[in-house]
């Protein structure tokens, strides 16, 4: 239905006699300049609650278009909600529903068609529920389209009687729903594109939950369970954290653990070596700059500080920071402010710090190279991470997790032999974890079916050949021969297998058979235990 009621009025003549100006003329000047005005709302923003009332009190202002009411379809029953209305002569009224059918908006609903009527009081459907319109005066109603889609209805009221101008208000009406189609679709677009972003966003703070949870930590040792232990119940407060152990030992697992099982793991994790930068950049980068303050320095940047508000920066090897930079460091720590270099203005902020160090800060405060001040703000709840070499039975675990990891990268399968478990299982491991790792990536390489055997687990010959001699004898002066190494007896009850051994291959001439007589072995036992004992075998 395009016309409800059609209009013609031959005694209503719209333009006067020649040499006089047009009322159709003046009126689509008017709605010209009222269509701007909308065109203007709708632009200024996608928060369309207020924009919709500012478009329907434009079309009262502006046009003489009062009674202005917008409706929303609702996809799911195909019912039209009140939305927004503009009544100058009474209150707002929002959320009334017609169902198709219902009315002459139920009509456009059934049929998404232009209505436009000379006097809605002489309209059989009309049944002016909202008790906002005058039954003498015209109406128009204008379907509002997205894709061709039905979204809405726009309805409204001419101020005056039938003038013969109704075609005119009515084409103008329906520019007016066809912008509005457009911010509709633009608002559901920026919606939708946000709605993704946010699922993504979410699924991304799940997984990086689920990867950094405590549960997913590797480690069973009593001493590890200890740490992990601690680590959850500090995350739950803004507790500073001192993570202390050697390098490689996972300071910086422990502190993404911390950071996202903690309350402010919605916000940022920064994160800064400060031993990776010279001391007059250390401090560009943690408070930032104003545009200005040094060569270079074209425009004003945020410090990690600034961007780790309201959530965790993590300072790594925080033990190599100069002295005169632990005083600036000290106060934001205390007091939560500082300024950017270059600037004046204080800036405060809400952080939470973890720091990591492997350096012994008791004896760097001791001999005046640690602010004392500055430890114990830093060491309000201290973690130590243990070496490797002192939770051995974590490795076949640890090298299980770093397999799999190394495999991900290679797209296959990597298994470890007991034996290459064993061999392990004796190193010393001064690197830690990330020896390991090392290790372990460098034994997948060699292989070249995914199964790592003992013979590809290699530790730097140097390292392995001073651990392989546990008998310690003065060097020789110089210009004369090395004297040969003492007897050992082998029978002695306080040697271990490994010294055993090693000397039954010393008295053998690096022999293995005629060691493993001397011991009473197999050169297949022998051999076994040069393996497992991680024993490196001199070549003469």
């Amino acid at each position: 239905m395009h016309d409800t009621h059609p209009i013609h009025n031959a005694d209503n003549d719209t333009c006067p006699p020649p040499g006089g100006y047009c009322r159709t003329h003046e009126l689509n000047i008017l709605l010209l300049a009222a269509l701007y005005a909308v065109s203007r709302v709708l632009s200024r923003s996608l928060a369309f609650n207020e924009t919709l009332r500012d478009v329907l009190r434009v079309l009262n202002d502006e046009a003489g278009l009062s009674r202005g009411l917008i409706g929303v379809v609702n996809p799911e029953n195909g019912n039209l909600t009140i939305h927004t209305t503009h009544n100058p002569d009474g209150p707002a009224l929002v959320g009334e529903q017609y169902q198709p059918g219902e009315g002459i908006v139920g009509l456009i609903l059934e049929k998404p068609y232009t209505v436009k009527l000379a006097r809605v009081g002489d309209e059989p459907r009309f049944l002016n529920r909202l008790g906002i319109y005058a039954p003498e005066l015209p109406f128009i109603a204008v379907p509002i389209k997205v894709g061709g889609d039905l979204k809405g209805i726009l309805a409204v009221q001419p101020e005056a009687p039938e003038d013969g101008l109704l075609e005119e208000r009515a084409q103008f009406v329906e520019m007016v729903a066809n912008l509005i189609g457009q911010s509709l679709k633009l608002s559901l677009d920026v919606q939708q594109e946000k709605s993704s972003l946010l699922e993504e966003r979410d699924s991304l703070r799940r997984t990086v939950r689920h990867q950094f949870g405590f549960e997913n930590m590797v480690g069973r040792s009593a001493v590890m369970r200890r740490v992990f232990d601690q680590a959850r119940m500090v995350a739950k407060w803004n507790t500073t954290v001192l993570i202390r152990g050697e390098t490689g030992t996972g300071k910086e697992l422990i502190a993404n653990a911390i950071h996202y099982n903690s309350p402010r793991a919605r916000n940022a994790l920064v994160k800064l070596n400060c031993a990776a930068l010279p001391e007059n950049l250390l401090e560009s980068e943690l408070f930032g700059h104003e545009r200005g303050a040094f060569t270079g320095a074209v425009e004003a940047r945020k410090g990690r500080f600034e961007q780790a508000h309201g959530g965790t920066i993590f300072l790594d090897e925080i033990g190599e920071v100069s002295p005169a930079f632990q005083a600036k460091l000290l106060r934001i720590l205390q007091e939560g402010e500082f300024e950017r270099v270059g600037g004046s203005k204080t800036i405060k902020v809400d952080v939470r710090v973890i720091a990591a160090t492997h350096r012994d800060l008791e004896t760097a405060v001791e001999m005046g190279d640690f602010r004392e001040d500055l430890f114990y703000r830093l060491n309000v709840m201290p973690l130590f991470l243990p070496p490797l070499r002192e939770r051995i039975e974590d490795i076949p675990e640890i090298a299980r997790h770093l397999l799999g990891k190394i495999g991900n990268e290679q797209r296959r399968k990597l298994t470890l032999t007991d034996m290459a478990q064993r061999r392990l299982a004796s190193h010393d491991w001064p690197g830690n974890v990330r020896e390991l790792e090392n290790c372990l990536e460098r034994a997948a390489v060699l292989s070249d079916d995914g199964r790592i055997d003992v013979d590809l687990i290699r530790f730097p010959s140097a390292r392995e050949r001073s651990s392989a001699r546990p008998l310690k004898t003065a060097p020789p002066a110089a210009g004369t021969p090395a004297a040969p190494p003492p007897e050992v007896d082998i029978n002695d009850p306080s040697l271990s297998e490994r010294e055993r051994v090693i000397a039954a291959l010393e008295q053998a001439g690096w022999v293995q058979a005629k060691a493993a007589r001397i011991l009473g072995m197999t050169p297949r036992q022998i051999a076994y235990r040069i393996q497992t004992l991680n024993i490196e075998v001199k070549q003469f």
